[in-house]
């Protein structure tokens, strides 16, 4: 019996590794694209365990547990917990009493969003959100994502197309794994 706990700290030590490497190597992709020296037509891919060890390595502070599932093509779940107030505290923001009771703690996330994309622009549809269990929709959501979202982060891009950059002509989004085709 004894064997067992040595057994379990072995295949802990290589799951640690595993996810060092995938972070590694999707670093490395990252910086090959970021680069703008691949050839036009490359096809960068980046799998779902790199890009999972890449999110779990480079979350920010608040953010816990992060993982992306790649759903179906075009489509992905993100969840993660997160504690909102200590979110908006690392971006230098102090909310306020009232506001901290509402943020603060870790709280369960789920965003399900459709990634489409050509000719160097992407747009992100958020079709679903989940905040402890409770599903936020429609006007809702709209609202929340106006008036919270894009007040946080006023340069995301949500629901409207984006420039990819870095020459990138399409993202290909496979239940496996993201191709990141390198254009012109």
């Amino acid at each position: 019996m004894r064997l067992r706990p040595i057994c379990l700290a072995l295949a802990l030590a290589c799951v640690a590794l595993a996810t060092a490497a995938d972070y590694v190597s999707a670093k490395r992709k990252f910086d090959q694209i970021d680069s703008g020296r691949s050839r036009p037509g490359t096809r960068v891919e980046l799998t779902a365990r790199e890009l999972n060890a890449y999110i779990e390595h480079e979350a920010p502070t608040g953010v816990h547990n992060p993982k992306l599932e790649l759903v179906s093509p075009g489509v992905t779940t993100g969840t993660a917990l997160v504690d909102f107030g200590q979110v908006r505290r690392a971006q230098g923001y102090a909310p306020g009493w009232l506001m901290s009771k509402l943020l603060d703690g870790e709280r369960p996330v789920s965003v399900t969003a459709r990634i489409t994309s050509a000719h160097g622009q992407a747009t992100v549809d958020v079709q679903r959100v989940v905040v402890s269990g409770v599903e936020i929709d429609g006007k809702t959501l709209d609202f929340l994502i106006r008036n919270f979202l894009l007040a946080m982060y006023p340069d995301a891009a949500v629901g409207r197309p984006f420039e990819l950059g870095h020459r990138i002509e399409r993202l290909d989004v496979q239940p496996a794994a993201v191709g990141v085709v390198i254009g012109n």
